[in-house]
């Protein structure tokens, strides 16, 4: 297959700003071969820089600003992170017994002029005191769509409130306005979301921007602080642990809010931050379930409830069709908005394949993750208010497990295989360490048009990972083939055969779990909570009861609640502690 001349230049210039051979060959449609043909005739890996510090930056800059990362681009992000610190250590120690040796100029933070004398005065820290503010608005613009753009002009709003289809570019976005905003204004932002690691993809971002606008790496962790024309402004990463909000102010943010417990509870404790008549607060989701304790908030029912208590006539709120042409205020002061997959599309978005999306998904899926329709769990066998229970924050909950570190204690793996259009899913679950005790998900992956062998050794690297006391794995169809595959170097591994009643025993232990709140996952893995909604119970052409969610043998559905359902069953129906008390509670 031939190849035009603007096509190896693109991808020269890919592998220049760290992409390796794979990603370029999928970003591009290109063969592997010719690629590294194109990189060994033309000595890409002797043009590149060969500074490794450099290598890393560019590495990091590229992952950053990639959506919907997998599990192991996390991984290789937070280890190149580290790597770079070591680099800036290493650096600030040499700088400074330079400028401690007489004679010397310059030195850390400095103007690099000689000194007269005395110790040299160093600038602040994340100082964009002398930007140039039309070419940051130019920098801030390139690159949006118009449904971006249309964002960016009601910024001043007093309250935004954005149903959104998923993968967007929201959080990218908002990251991208608060920063461009607070640099151009001076005025604090405060980014709150449902997990610690939720609220670091808003600071990678906004770390992005800057060293890709002004070549610059921002100094702080949980609270950044920028020097610009118009005075400090400070921003704020929290998550929804409300002793983190006290004493933050400024412009407020909060992502996902329809996946995350106890809505009332948050919104009290957030919209103090947001109080002076200066500030604005932005809250943007996908949706969840109606039964969600924000739904009101959105809605606009919340409003009619306080009018119907102060006797007043209720008042009627704009329409969906309305919502999704570009956005309006409504008669409670917020500015609603709805943007759709379609509503992206038509309005410049050119990141998606609508046809390949509609193969992929289920009816219900698609409408709830793309055209922003809320679940109806009034018939599912899982309801909203108890899976709310299960999601947490790993920061705050789980203290013997620290982010990038190997956890030593037992792993439980519960796989459900791709079928024709749909991926695998792999769920990591630690195991309870006591008795009775609870069930906490370390790691969800997701594997698309990926082959049985690299299904298998992903599940291998697992096995090498953690300390894997059990692998439940789904033999219908394809899960066969991985199954024979992963028993080659995990021979324990189980098959769980597909019938009435397995999957009547794998929902009914998911039931006895959650109700007894003995399971956990990061509240940001909302695809966990969304796939329970989606089961419920049918009734077979002989007239059996069992459990399904529109799942066949071509289409995959709720896959991720089916692999936590998987890794489950190792416990049994019946655990061997429950056997000792006599008691067996189920559902």
């Amino acid at each position: 297959m031939s190849y035009t001349e603007e096509q190896k230049q693109e991808a020269r210039n890919r592998f220049f700003q760290g992409e390796t051979i794979p990603e370029i060959a999928v970003a591009l449609n290109i063969e592997r071969r010719t690629l590294y043909n194109w990189r060994n005739a033309e000595s890409w890996m002797i043009a590149r820089p060969d500074d490794p510090e450099i290598l890393i930056r560019q590495r990091i800059t590229l992952l950053t600003g990639r959506e919907n990362k997998t599990e192991l681009e996390i991984h290789e992000l937070f280890g190149l992170v580290d790597k770079l610190l070591a680099f800036e250590k290493l650096r600030n120690r040499y700088q400074n017994r330079k400028a401690a040796e007489p004679g010397e100029t310059g030195g850390a933070g400095g103007s690099g002029r000689a000194r007269s004398g005395g110790s040299k005065k160093r600038g602040p820290k994340n100082d964009f005191r002398d930007i140039d503010e039309t070419e940051l608005l130019e920098q801030f613009r390139d690159g949006l769509f118009e449904y971006q753009i249309d964002l960016w002009e009601h910024r001043t709003e007093r309250i935004r409130n954005i149903l959104k289809s998923r993968q967007i570019g929201a959080t990218w976005y908002f990251s991208r306005e608060a920063f461009a905003d607070a640099l151009l204004t001076g005025k604090n932002k405060v980014f709150v979301s449902a997990s610690r690691a939720q609220a670091d993809y808003f600071r990678g971002y906004i770390c992005a921007f800057a060293r890709e606008w002004f070549d610059m790496e921002l100094a702080g962790k949980d609270k950044i602080e920028l020097h610009t024309p118009h005075g400090v402004a400070t921003l704020y990463f929290l998550s929804t642990n409300s002793a983190t909000a006290q004493g933050a102010h400024g412009d407020l943010y909060v992502d996902e809010y329809f996946w995350i417990p106890n809505f009332e509870k948050l919104a009290s404790v957030t919209r103090p931050i947001a109080s002076h008549k200066e500030w604005r607060m932005t809250y943007f989701s996908t949706p969840s379930a109606k039964s969600h304790s924000a739904y009101p908030f959105w809605s606009g029912d919340k409003f009619n409830e306080s009018r119907k208590a102060a006797n007043q006539p209720l008042v009627e709120f704009p329409a969906r069709d309305t919502l999704r042409r570009g956005g309006v205020r409504c008669p409670d002061g917020q500015w609603r908005e709805i943007i759709t997959l379609d509503d992206a599309i038509r309005r410049g978005c050119t990141c998606f394949d609508k046809e390949t999306l509609l193969l992929e998904y289920t009816p219900e899926e698609y409408r709830n993750f793309f055209d922003c329709y809320f679940f109806d769990d009034t018939n599912s066998v899982f309801k909203l208010a108890e899976l709310e229970k299960c999601l947490v924050d790993p920061a705050d909950a789980w203290h013997d497990i620290k982010p990038g570190l190997r956890y030593a204690g037992p792993v439980w793996v519960g796989y459900d295989p791709s079928r024709t259009r749909d991926g695998a899913s792999i769920i990591v679950m630690a195991a309870p360490l006591t008795p009775g005790g609870k069930f906490r998900v370390l790691e969800k992956i997701n594997m698309r048009d990926v082959a049985w062998q690299a299904q298998a050794d992903r599940i291998k690297t697992i096995t090498e990972q953690y300390n894997v006391r059990y692998i439940g794995i789904d033999v219908t169809g394809n899960g066969s083939g991985v199954f024979e595959m992963v028993k080659v170097f995990y021979p324990a591994a189980t098959a769980i055969f597909y019938s009435i009643e397995q999957k009547t025993q794998l929902v009914l232990k998911a039931q006895q779990i959650i109700s007894q709140g003995r399971i956990e996952w990061p509240a940001e893995y909302s695809s966990i909570a969304a796939g329970f909604m989606q089961i419920h119970r049918c009734i077979t052409g002989n007239g059996q009861i069992t459990y399904a969610a529109n799942r066949t043998d071509k289409t995959g559905h709720a896959d991720d609640a089916w692999a936590v359902m998987h890794a489950l069953m190792k416990e049994g129906l019946v655990p061997k502690y429950m056997r000792r008390r006599g008691t067996v509670v189920i559902g």
